[in-house]
């Protein structure tokens, strides 16, 4: 299986394809080279830091070849900034916006006494519904880092919570997203990735 990784100069590259390495998949990365998009057969947007740096999809085509792709039905993955980019912007970057498959706006964790960001091992409660997160029990723990988050809403595939709750996990149809870093959350993580490599264009043109 051939995953396409996309390069916006603000992923965790790295561990990332080393995790889908293991995996067996075929992995190639695209950075502004659109061809890789066009033929690809699953798509993988890794991300951490400021949403201010998904601007880079939008300068360089990514974000147009990326919203084509999906509506071919290639399987999407979003991690992290790269799941939040699926809704429509952040009041991280009010001026810049996401690619809006979801409608909602992520914004930051409210003020607490608890410490913003939000780092370290978190528990999931995933719907049962969700083929991302199929085998996942309830309270497996996976690794977030983040300091903004999306919304709870009929599309969260998965719920997480550290100050309030909120989507640790997005899925509708063949987009799906991850808040936590997959690639670095041990056996439970792995076990998302090869969910995501077995995907189906269930019910897709």
């Amino acid at each position: 299986m051939r995953v396409t990784v996309i390069d916006y100069k603000a992923g965790n590259l790295t561990s990332v394809l080393k995790a889908l390495r293991h995996l067996g998949a075929e992995v190639e990365v695209s950075d502004a080279d659109l061809a890789p998009i066009a033929s690809a057969e699953r798509i993988v947007l890794p991300g951490v830091g400021h949403f201010a740096a998904t601007q880079y999809l939008d300068s360089t085509g990514l974000a147009a070849a990326i919203h084509e792709a999906i509506g071919r039905g290639v399987p999407f993955l979003g991690i992290c900034v790269g799941m939040q980019w699926l809704y429509a912007g952040s009041t991280e970057a009010p001026d810049q916006a996401g690619l809006g498959h979801f409608p909602e706006q992520c914004a930051r964790f409210s003020d607490s006494h608890e410490k913003v960001p939000h780092v370290g091992w978190n528990s999931l409660e995933a719907k049962a519904s969700s083929r991302l997160l199929a085998g996942v029990k309830l309270g497996e723990f996976v690794y977030f880092t983040h300091s903004y988050k999306a919304p709870v809403s009929a599309d969260t595939a998965a719920i997480t919570q550290y100050i309030e709750p909120f989507a640790s996990a997005v899925e509708r149809e063949n987009v799906m997203g991850v808040q936590f870093h997959p690639e670095k959350s041990g056996e439970t993580g792995l076990k998302i990735l090869r969910n995501f490599l077995a995907w189906e264009r269930q019910g897709m043109a």
